[in-house]
């Protein structure tokens, strides 16, 4: 099974339960789970995920208790200031797409990003597919 790292989007998708997007967010997390392995996300996505289900549910609460699910079924890669350094210079266009590609070029071990904002890693080095393509490549 392929190491993924995934994007706050799907994340937000997953957990806030967006319509037409939450049901393939649910199955590539669900798959992993099934196989005892556990996609890679950015420590930022935790703030960044907190702010935008908070708007959304409007209960601090119940979003502690997301995290806390979040936490307990992803690997946590660290967002340090070589990254921020990296994402400020670099040629993203948008400063959160460049910090996700750099924590996740961090680690040598992922083999794809999964976001819905594909167009945000086109100066990518590692391959981005959306959900439906990550499930199709990560089931084989």
């Amino acid at each position: 099974m392929k190491n993924i790292f995934i994007d706050t989007d799907v994340i937000i998708d997953f957990l806030g339960n967006r319509a037409s997007f939450s049901n393939a967010a649910t199955e590539l997390f669900d798959l992993y789970a099934h196989n005892n392995k556990k996609p890679f996300i950015s420590a930022n996505s935790y703030t960044n995920v907190y702010y935008l289900l908070n708007k959304l549910i409007k209960s601090p609460k119940i979003v502690i208790s997301h995290l806390t699910t979040l936490y307990d079924i992803t690997e946590l890669l660290e967002v340090n200031s070589n990254i921020i350094n990296q994402s400020i210079h670099s040629e993203f266009s948008d400063f959160e797409d460049a910090v996700q590609y750099y924590v996740a070029l961090s680690n040598k071990k992922i083999d794809l990003i999964v976001s819905r904002d594909k167009k945000g890693f086109k100066k990518s080095a590692i391959p981005v597919f959306d959900v439906e393509q990550a499930l199709k490549i990560c089931r084989q």
